[in-house]
């Protein structure tokens, strides 16, 4: 796919997300609001099975337990405003007009590394378990939940692993220096920083990257964000071990059934690339599973409901709310 046809499919992708926003915005809050308890009783009219997902993964976003006050420096919901990033604020005004405006609150925009000291609503945290305090709310989808339709067969792809992105971080120089000239590799940094170094390549959009089996996922400042479209491909998704996690759960994926799991200084990439290129049924399963775990996010109705779900818990230890949870 030519760079002209991938910007293309981009912007409408990015098109279809202000736009969804701009009609909800014309819902009127006191209507969303009137609507929350109904929307809400949606998960006792779910199966049994159904029900305890979406319960899981509720708790899972936020892990709150105990009861807790919110400092008075905390937000209103009638004076959140937008700083720098249209797609955050949208995002979460979106859930926050489903409530009453005098609610108060903590919130984190960008790449959050560190667990808050207080409850706040995040994109990122840690993976672990001591992060209660980083309640996950599903933000900057724009950019985190792009995908194309692959349809090209694992079987008709290249026999290499394909990376392409800027390497700011430690982590991703220490792997482009060590890897670019590798033989089963077409990796590089595309960043103007990186031109006229060996491991300078140029833009390849994300149809062309999956014309090869194997894409790798590097984290970036915290996850990485090519991961959901790489899982949701045919081809099989290379990383170490997450460190951090978003909406997507990636504290959750399981190596050897979700992706392919590399040491953290990738001296096993080339065993694994040859490996999988032999046991191709096992590559194949691995991506079913991949694909079968991205289903999850596509249900917009249900993606309201957790996020609506994920905010009235926070709500509801913090005493500002009844209800459930």
């Amino acid at each position: 796919m030519s760079a002209f046809i991938a910007r293309g499919h981009k912007n409408a992708h990015k098109l279809n997300f202000y736009s969804r926003h701009a009609f909800q915005r014309l819902l009127p809050a006191a209507w969303l609001r009137a609507h929350r308890e109904s929307i809400m009783r949606q998960i006792d009219a779910m199966d049994e099975k159904e029900r305890f997902q979406v319960l899981w993964r509720i708790n899972y976003y936020n892990k709150l337990e105990s009861s807790f006050s919110v400092s008075d420096d905390a937000t209103r919901i009638r004076d959140f405003k937008r700083g720098k990033s249209w797609a955050y604020y949208l995002d979460m005004l979106s859930i926050l007009r489903f409530f009453p405006r005098d609610m108060r609150f903590h919130y984190q925009f960008g790449d959050i590394t560190r667990v808050p000291s207080v409850p706040t609503f995040v994109k990122s945290r840690p993976v672990g378990e001591e992060n209660h305090n980083a309640v996950l709310l599903k933000l900057n989808r724009v950019r985190h939940y792009y995908m194309v339709n692959d349809r090209v067969p694992f079987g008709a792809k290249e026999s290499k692993v394909v990376w392409r992105g800027a390497c700011h971080q430690p982590q991703r120089q220490r792997f482009i220096e060590g890897f670019h000239d590798h033989p089963l590799c077409n990796v590089g940094d595309v960043h103007r920083k990186a031109q006229g170094k060996p491991w300078h390549r140029e833009f390849m959009s994300v149809a062309d990257q999956l014309q090869y089996k194997f894409v790798l996922s590097i984290e970036g400042n915290d996850v990485a964000t090519n991961l959901k479209w790489i899982m949701a491909s045919n081809s099989l998704c290379f990383m170490t071990k997450p460190r951090y996690e978003t909406w997507f759960m990636e504290g959750a994926l399981v190596p050897g059934h979700h992706f392919v799991e590399l040491k953290s200084d990738y001296s096993d990439l080339e065993e694994k690339i040859r490996y999988y290129t032999k046991h191709d049924a096992e590559a194949k399963a691995i991506i079913a599973n991949a694909n079968d775990y991205v289903e999850q996010f596509k249900d917009e109705g249900k993606e309201r409901l957790l996020n609506l779900a994920v905010m009235q818990k926070f709500f509801k230890k913090s005493n500002q709310i009844d209800g459930v949870f």
